[in-house]
């Protein structure tokens, strides 16, 4: 006794031209290059062997680079999250937009606010 039938069906994949294939391959490879010429160029490595101080305070301002970036980041998700919950009515996605938007600005100038803090 069968209940179900099985039928095979079969994966066709559309043709793509050759010059489809080759332009994406290079816009493939621009926007590689491209995205680590953007993370690498700007972190100089200047270990200079002098002062141990300067190593830290580059390091130091590196990392806090990055965690602007995050910021920045949750800044915009959470102006997105407040758009969004005004034009819904939904009041729970408004408070979690505001939440998130106090977030990025707290991690946006997070150096700043230490630097208040430690004097």
């Amino acid at each position: 006794m069968k209940l179900f039938k099985k039928s095979e069906k079969k994966t066709v994949k559309l043709p793509m031209p050759d010059t489809v294939k080759q332009g994406f391959r290079r816009y493939c490879a621009v926007v590689g290059a491209m995205s680590l010429c953007a993370v690498l160029l700007p972190m100089g490595a200047s270990a200079t062997g002098g002062d141990p101080l300067t190593v830290v305070n580059n390091l130091s301002d590196f990392i806090f680079g990055m965690i602007r970036a995050v910021g920045m980041i949750l800044l915009g998700w959470g102006i997105v999250q407040v758009g969004l919950s005004l034009q819904s009515h939904d009041p729970s996605q408004r408070s979690n937009g505001f939440l998130t938007l106090a977030g990025g600005i707290i991690i946006t100038f997070a150096k700043e606010i230490l630097n208040l803090i430690t004097g």
